[in-house]
């Protein structure tokens, strides 16, 4: 009786999260990629008839850069996050005193909209902003520079906005790194670098891949930065999805863009960890 119960208990309370799921992600997924395979009307309509050209559509090059340049913004906003976060985490897990402080301010970002910190950096990096002011005013530049509406500009706006999802799954890692490894290590001879390229880096792993993970997927599908901060220099996939739902009423290929992306995604991050899965065992063993 007491199991039967518990089993209620735990099918209670697995009951509101799944019915989340299934609702507003399984449902809304599978309706994607339903209309994927569908037509679009003269009028903009879904036409329910099937058809794969929607997929065979991407592969103009003009789809196949756009796709590739997404892959790439995606991957250099991973690399400088994990670069500019992994030492802030570290040093920050040292200042014991000021934990509350180093917390508010990774937390801080998120209490703000992502989209007024975005137009903030556009008031820093237009012709006429803050950024080309100081320049000018101190003669290291005679004319302002052109920052905005650039690869460059929107770099800028994804490391900004993507880097408290890399620090906060680092800073919990390393905070929680069992002390006495680094210890051993020392006491068996071997340098601060070796130490951190031996025992740090492969014990503070998972935080590594989670940060990667949680900055790789959103970096790839962000649209408002590319379109506030690249404007129509900037086309990335997440653009274009986008524009085929909202702007050309082209729903069948924009599901068909999303499925791939997501699709893509996928697999860039399973071979990403099991890579790193392997060298973390070579490291161990």
């Amino acid at each position: 009786m007491r199991k039967k119960n518990d089993n209620i208990l735990k099918s209670l309370t697995i009951a509101p999260i799944s019915f989340w799921i299934l609702f507003f992600v399984a449902i809304p997924l599978l309706y994607i990629v339903f209309i994927s395979f569908m037509q679009r009307g003269d009028d903009g309509s879904i036409v329910y008839i099937p058809t794969i050209s929607n997929y065979t559509r991407m592969a103009n090059s003009l789809y196949v850069k756009v796709f590739w340049d997404s892959i790439l913004v995606a991957s250099i906003t991973t690399l400088f996050t994990l670069g500019f976060g992994y030492p802030f985490a570290y040093f920050a897990t040292k200042i014991k005193k000021y934990k509350f402080i180093i917390m508010m301010l990774i937390m801080a970002p998120f209490l703000t909209n992502s989209l007024i910190r975005t137009y903030g950096w556009i008031v820093i990096l237009s012709t006429g902003g803050m950024l080309n002011h100081v320049l000018l005013k101190i003669g290291i530049v005679k004319e302002p520079l052109k920052m905005l509406y650039t690869y460059g500009a929107v770099m800028i706006g994804m490391i900004y906005t993507m880097l408290p999802f890399m620090v906060l799954p680092l800073y919990n890692s390393i905070d929680k790194m069992d002390k006495a490894y680094i210890e051993a290590a020392k006491d068996l001879g071997a340098s601060k670098w070796k130490t951190f390229r031996t025992v740090t880096i492969p014990l503070t792993m998972p935080g590594i891949v989670a940060g990667c993970i949680l900055v790789f997927i959103p970096s790839v599908g962000l649209f408002f930065i590319p379109d506030l901060m690249g404007g129509s220099n900037v086309m990335l996939i997440g653009n274009l999805i986008k524009n085929q739902f909202l702007e050309a009423n082209d729903w069948p290929f924009g599901a068909a863009l999303s499925i791939v992306m997501i699709f893509v995604s996928l697999i860039l991050i399973l071979v990403y960890v099991k890579i790193i899965g392997k060298k973390l065992d070579a490291e161990v063993f």
